[in-house]
């Protein structure tokens, strides 16, 4: 890899990390709500 390719992708890594966690959080809390609503419709 040259330099400049691992200064571009070092620049943009918090930038994933932070996209990542934008998508990946309201995911899982979604998830997580889905299941305890789960489990309350099949416990009765």
């Amino acid at each position: 890899m040259s330099t400049t390719h691992q200064a571009k992708q070092t620049k943009r890594t918090p930038l994933l990390v932070l996209a990542w966690l934008w998508v990946s959080l309201p995911f899982a809390y979604g998830v997580y709500q889905l299941t305890l609503e789960a489990v309350k419709l099949f416990q009765g």
